[in-house]
């Protein structure tokens, strides 16, 4: 029942993602972002889990690259059924990943276990978003499996459209510990 649930909620909000304007969706994305450059926790934080946008996520491309060089940066890097992480070296050290072809730094990995305790704060891409931090992403929960070993602050990112009184989640669906929309 939950499948099904979150499977409708995925095409719904891609028919709503379709309607949005590309120059709306600029400014809602860097208005997203600078809360997230507001945020205590993203002041104070030394290293930051982010994601390299695709369409219809919020665009992260400006803000990776404002901040590179200033905090430690790490994007994810998918191998199989395994999140990893590398550190972010710049938008000419990416190369197309294996999963949906979301482009990722071309480097050593950051992920063992001691490097993970050093994520401060995670910025994290969904699909949608509910009032109760609760995330859906694509459906194959590499989020999920990996924000589950991590205690960092978890920030959630989306537009407005995404966000859902409530959406179906179940216990192996990890909550943010915020929600940033537009």
């Amino acid at each position: 029942m939950i499948a099904q649930s979150k499977k409708e909620l995925r095409q719904l909000v891609k028919q709503l993602r379709e309607k949005q304007d590309i120059g709306e969706y600029n400014i809602k994305s860097a208005a997203i972002m600078q809360s997230v450059e507001n945020l205590a926790g993203f002041r104070d934080a030394a290293t930051v889990m982010i994601y390299w946008s695709v369409r219809g996520e919020v665009s992260t491309h400006d803000f990776i690259r404002k901040w590179a060089g200033k905090k430690r940066l790490v994007l994810p890097s998918v191998d199989g059924e395994t999140m990893n992480l590398k550190i972010f070296e710049g938008s000419d050290a990416l190369i197309a990943g294996d999963l949906y072809g979301i482009p990722e730094p071309d480097g050593p990995l950051f992920k063992d276990h001691k490097s993970i305790d050093l994520i401060d704060l995670i910025v994290v891409p969904g699909v949608a978003f509910d009032r109760n931090n609760n995330r859906m992403g694509r459906g194959k929960a590499y989020y999920d499996r990996f924000l589950s070993s991590v205690i960092a602050k978890k920030i959630g990112v989306c537009f407005r459209f995404q966000m859902f009184d409530e959406i179906p989640a179940d216990e192996n669906d990890i909550r943010m510990d915020m929600v940033i929309t537009d």
